[in-house]
């Protein structure tokens, strides 16, 4: 197989040199439209569900008054939501807050210049593409997408209107996580040889909304519109309300919570999405209806392009039915590892001085220390409470719909995340080893396209 990008430091030249040139094309043709220094950044919310309210809106209020931004409107096509949502907004600023049915509504509106957007997986990109294509910088939830045909659409549009979009994998506003990269990217750490990850929880009622869905009426939603480019079928408040549960509106596990994990792989490692992919799991407990997974096992291999025997495996593993473990993330290398849990280097499972000699080689242990000079609080998407990750992201994207800076989680990181995504998604459904052609951009399995 004939591929386009052989090694990460290409993959970095050339996404360095498309995004300057994206870049370029935006100043010559929409200097004008930016904002003024003291001009007052006016911002709708697409989607007034839970992420909406317990993170996005908190970390947008906490950095709007020092950087000259406000909410005017909401768009849900909920009635419920909707009219919550600006009663909900509006207390806690203190402005008046429209309530509009839908984004043809609030896009047609004067004073938005910008949106949040946290709506259901599927509708990500596509609500992407729609926001840029109507001239507004945009901060919108992860996944970025999990079809390709979908993080196609939305990567284009963005590079052909240049407008600013913010992914929401917050990780990659953490200090704590920059210093890793750093780390990692100095060469101190040598090479990685492995990473483990984990996200176990035991919630029977993860993703569930039993409160809430007999309340949802097919009369007082736009069903149609909720479905987007999904086929259609018949109105069901639990594929509108426990959409985490249901393929194709999301796969579950990957689309949550891999996102946010595999991300930091592309990011410190600077290879753009997995050679290779295999997934295994069911669901072997929650038997409540739901079509994707409450157990994952997958086996990600990064590395270079063209030479298959350099590289690194990422092992993935989460469960519903049982929390030990928690949320992991361990980096190893031959001289130790980073946990990014603890937040620490350390010098664990490095080579030690019996056993490098035995081979006359020299010990090589990492000296131990924290990524943080002061232990910082990470949280995962926390659904109460401040969440200073998702904030400290948040204020990036405005700190860049100001200066046209290229922000943190940009596009092309939620489109990496995307085809990892996609093809772990791929590996479910089939059974098959996954790969990805680069030059195609396109998924494979068993040898043929997977759509």
């Amino acid at each position: 197989m004939s591929l386009k990008c052989d090694n990460r430091r290409e993959f970095l030249k050339t996404g360095g040199a498309v995004l300057a040139a994206t870049a370029v094309s935006w100043n010559a043709s929409s200097y004008a439209k930016v904002l003024g220094a003291n001009d007052r950044v006016k911002v709708g919310v697409i989607g007034c569900g839970d992420r909406m309210k317990s993170s996005l809106i908190p970390a947008f209020l906490e950095n709007a008054k020092e950087m000259n931004f406000e909410f005017v409107a909401v768009s849900d096509i909920w009635n419920r939501r909707r009219e919550e949502g600006a009663a909900y907004i509006q207390k806690l600023s203190g402005n008046s807050i429209a309530a509009v049915r839908n984004n043809d509504e609030l896009y047609a509106r004067k004073d938005v210049d910008a949106v949040l957007i946290a709506t259901a997986d599927f509708q990500h990109a596509l609500h992407g593409v729609e926001a840029v294509e109507a001239g507004r910088d945009a901060y919108v939830e992860k996944p970025t997408a999990h079809t390709m045909d979908d993080a196609r659409k939305f990567r284009a549009a963005v590079h052909k209107t240049g407008k600013i979009v913010q992914v929401g994998t917050q990780r990659r506003s953490t200090p704590s996580y920059q210093k890793a990269a750093e780390y990692i990217q100095s060469g101190k750490f040598g090479d990685i040889v492995m990473v483990e990850m984990t996200w176990n929880v035991n919630q029977p009622g993860r993703w569930r909304r039993p409160d809430v869905v007999p309340l949802l009426k097919e009369q007082d939603t736009d069903w149609k519109r909720y479905l987007l480019n999904r086929p259609y079928e018949p109105f069901d408040a639990r594929k509108y309300l426990e959409f985490r549960l249901f393929w194709p509106y999301s796969s579950g596990i990957p689309d949550q919570w891999l996102v946010h994990q595999i991300d930091t792989v592309h990011w410190f490692s600077g290879y753009p999405h997995p050679r290779s992919v295999v997934a295994n799991g069911g669901i072997y407990l929650w038997k409540d209806g739901r079509q994707n997974w409450d157990t994952m096992t997958a086996v990600f291999d990064y590395g270079p392009l063209d030479d298959p025997s350099k590289g690194f495996q990422v092992q993935y593993s989460s469960r519903f039915t049982n929390s030990a473990g928690g949320v992991k993330e361990l980096y190893y290398s031959n001289g130790g590892m980073i946990d990014m849990d603890k937040q620490r280097v350390t010098p664990d499972g490095g080579l030690e001085a019996k056993e490098a000699a035995a081979m006359g080689l020299k010990a090589n242990q990492l000296p131990s220390f924290s990524l943080m000079e002061k232990t910082e609080s990470v949280s995962y998407g926390a659904d109460t409470g401040r969440d200073p990750q998702t904030s400290a992201n948040m204020r990036n994207w405005m700190e860049c719909v100001r200066s046209r800076k290229t922000p943190n989680a940009s596009i092309e990181a939620g489109y990496s995340h995307s085809i990892a995504l996609c093809m772990n998604v791929a590996a479910i459904q089939t059974g098959e080893k996954v790969t990805f052609d680069h030059k195609t951009q396109q998924v494979m399995a068993g040898g043929k396209v997977y759509a």
